[in-house]
């Protein structure tokens, strides 16, 4: 059955606007880096299920929000999410990553020592819902790939305008998440991002950016 439909209500805004306010929006992600370097600071729960809550107004298949988020501020289950994920991270360093990819990360300076899922007062795991069970019948949601993937930019989005460092962490395979996180058969878990302030010493890798430019086609 159709949805009943209500007015759609942007405020208008005109050119001077979106011209002084992109600038400032611009100005503001431009300092967006990924954090491997976070303070113990506290961060309040609120403010990260606002992020949250935030990333949730993301757009979806079929509106299914086809998602699922686990906040971990339990340091044990942090020491043991970093465990996991550590020992799949040696292996994927000595044995699964190509020459290619290991020359790629060079520069950025990674390897397998993973002490800010300890260190940052929260791990948020994004995990992708690809079926629901509703009173024992299947549910299929639809593009739920496309879905977590946008939700992910909202989320990043959201905890850098609060103030808060991040870092998009994909340890491969990631089941262990699942397993540790207690989540059922039908999540499978996408992102695992520490999330907080950083350190105040914290350094990020000073490496160029793929111009914007090189990355935008007007048409054919």
């Amino acid at each position: 059955m159709p949805a009943k439909m209500i007015p759609w209500s942007l405020p208008a805004r005109d050119t001077a606007w979106q011209t002084r306010r992109g600038g400032e929006l611009l100005e503001e992600m431009q300092t967006r880096r990924s954090c491997r370097y976070f303070s113990e600071k506290p961060v309040e729960a609120g403010v990260i299920e606002r992020a949250i809550e935030i990333a949730h107004t993301a757009p979806s298949g079929a509106n299914r929000k086809p998602w699922h988020f686990v906040a971990i501020d339990d340091p044990q289950l942090k020491r043991e999410v970093r465990l996991a994920a550590e020992q799949e991270e040696r292996t994927n360093y000595s044995e699964r990553f190509p020459p290619a990819w290991l020359e790629a990360l060079e520069p950025i300076g990674t390897d397998a020592n993973k002490a800010y899922l300890e260190v940052a007062p929260y791990l948020v795991v994004l995990f992708r819902v690809d079926y629901e069970i509703h009173d024992g019948n299947k549910i299929q949601n639809y593009y739920p790939m496309e879905s977590i993937g946008i939700m992910s930019g909202f989320f990043l989005m959201a905890c850098h305008m609060l103030g808060l460092a991040t870092l998009t962490h994909t340890p491969s395979p990631m089941k262990f998440l699942r397993d540790l996180c207690q989540r059922p058969a039908n999540e499978k878990p996408i992102l695992l991002i520490p999330v907080g302030y950083p350190a105040d010493d914290a350094v990020v890798p000073d490496i160029p950016k793929k111009p914007y430019r090189d990355a935008l086609t007007w048409n054919r």
